[in-house]
């Protein structure tokens, strides 16, 4: 006895304003895409994002045959208010974990919705025919029963959807750990862990291929399961290996696996809007992705794979800043450098959104501006802990975006720069990248502070290093003079001196 389609159940076909108004909210969504790839267009971009999210929500309950929109308005209400109580109170310091969480919960969120299209196909409209029995009991009695057959493809989108859903939870598990401290941020490093990998995804695939030739609970049940806790594991497996110093690109991949997980449940749903939605944040973090690791000189199938940029044997010094010479200075000292240079590049990184720092260095830039001096800051595409992290922070001081540049567009004029102020940033100007090949960072190309005619580097103490744990040169160079200090508190000393 055959069924009706999905796509047929849920009147997308047949109902043009339906189709129209998720072509609007694609278009939101792509007018989001573009706007956010600007800092000064980004709180534009947002909107539209916003805007074509609640066009697609709204259709979406409008048009579908929803069992109780009672409970499906007061889960929505529900996870608004956690929405909203998380964005008003979170600190800039925790986004790159908040960003992580959450993708674990889309993750969880499509493997979730494939489980429940396998074990409630008809709710789905994915029943393509049922097949009907009877079986004779012991006392000659008779019993009915049948299941319903989905289709291959169906079934297919399926376990895609829940395959990749398990491997963004999982992974993004791991990187939330990572990012928040609660897991080293150095590789861990499994033997064979290449090997193990490619073997677990090879069984993911084989699994899917059989659950999608199967037919009825006895074969496919089995099938689905397995599939299921591999896809757990091999999140794992890829992110376990990977250092901090990468993590940046990591969050990004992730980004990229929850977009394509979306897409793959919005065929299994039928829904277009999921389908664009989930298109365009996997396509986009992909993207993102491969120009993050053209900046770090990784290489992109290496991300897939997991473990870039991980060796057992490297790592770097993490011991010893201490028992080499270095100058240190106060913030008089440095106040007097300030004024009297000409032009000042000022790096930040994870420490200053650490200590909350960038109204204050807004602050000091201003300062100098008003004393004649040329300020720009320069921002490295895997400065703090997510892409984008220090455009944010400084954005939220209202650094004029006019005075802040990318790697490749300032790395050439710190050979005029008078002064190269480091403020929490490490692992990006350190020197290591360009002449250590035994070093975790090894070919990510860095700021050349080294060419600048004065370093300041703020620092808290001698012996912390930096995320991907290696010491850096710059600490002990003729020219660098060290801060020892909470960066905000250091700046702001350096603003009363300049006052």
């Amino acid at each position: 006895m055959s069924a009706t389609p999905a796509h047929a159940a849920t009147g997308e076909a047949v109902n043009p304003w339906v189709a129209l108004a998720y072509l609007v909210a694609g278009i939101f969504f792509i007018l989001a895409l573009r706007g956010l790839s600007s800092p000064s267009t980004s709180r534009t971009g947002n909107r539209f994002g916003m805007a074509g999210m609640l066009i697609a929500v709204v259709t979406t309950l409008v048009t579908h045959d929803i069992a109780n929109i009672v409970e499906i308005g007061i889960a929505i209400a529900i996870g608004g208010l956690i929405g909203f109580l998380i964005a008003r109170r979170i600190a800039m310091t925790a986004m790159p974990e908040l960003v992580a969480a959450f993708h674990s919960l889309v993750g969880l969120a499509a493997v979730l919705v494939g489980w429940a299209a396998y074990l409630n196909p008809a709710a789905f409209g994915l029943v393509a025919s049922t097949f009907n029995f009877t079986a004779e009991m012991r006392d000659g009695s008779t019993i009915a029963g049948g299941y319903g057959i989905i289709s291959p493809v169906s079934k297919i989108e399926m376990g895609l959807g829940i395959a990749i859903g398990a491997i963004t939870f999982s992974g993004s598990v791991i990187a939330f750990l990572k990012l928040s401290g609660k897991m080293s941020g150095s590789p861990i490093l499994l033997p064979f862990r290449h090997v193990i990998n490619l073997v677990t995804l090879a069984a993911i695939i084989v699994l899917t291929a059989l659950f999608a030739m199967a037919n009825g609970p006895a074969e496919t049940l089995p099938l689905i399961v397995a599939m299921t806790v591999l896809a757990f594991a091999i999140g794992f497996l890829l992110i376990i290996p990977i250092g901090g110093a990468d993590m940046p690109v990591v969050v990004s991949m992730l980004n990229s696996y929850s977009g394509w997980a979306a897409a793959a449940m919005g065929f299994t749903l039928g829904n277009t809007a999921m389908i664009i939605t989930g298109a365009l944040v996997g396509s986009s973090g992909a993207i993102l992705s491969y120009i993050m690791c053209r900046a770090m000189n990784r290489s992109f199938l290496s991300v897939i794979a997991g473990g870039f940029g991980a060796d057992a044997s490297s790592g770097g010094s993490t011991e010893g800043g201490e028992q080499r010479p270095y100058k240190q200075g106060s913030a008089a000292d440095a106040a007097f450098m300030l004024e009297q240079a000409e032009k000042v590049i000022i790096i930040p990184g994870y420490g200053m959104a650490v200590a909350q720092a960038q109204h204050a260095l807004r602050e000091m830039a201003d300062l100098l501006e008003e004393k004649g001096v040329e300020v720009k800051y320069a921002i490295h595409p895997v400065a703090g802990r997510m892409p984008g992290h220090m455009n944010v922070l400084l954005a939220e001081a209202q650094v004029p975006y006019e005075n802040v540049f990318e790697l490749e567009d300032i790395n050439s004029e710190f050979a005029q720069a008078d002064v190269a102020f480091i403020i929490g940033a490490n692992d990006v100007v350190n020197p290591a990248a360009k002449t250590d090949k035994s070093s975790p960072i090894y070919g990510m190309p860095v700021f050349d502070v080294d060419k600048a005619k004065q370093v300041f580097f703020i620092k808290r103490s001698m012996g912390g290093v930096g995320y991907a744990g290696v010491d850096n040169d710059v600490f002990y160079m003729d020219q660098t003079m060290m801060l020892l200090s909470d960066a905000k508190k250091m700046v702001e000393e350096i603003v009363k001196a300049l006052d």
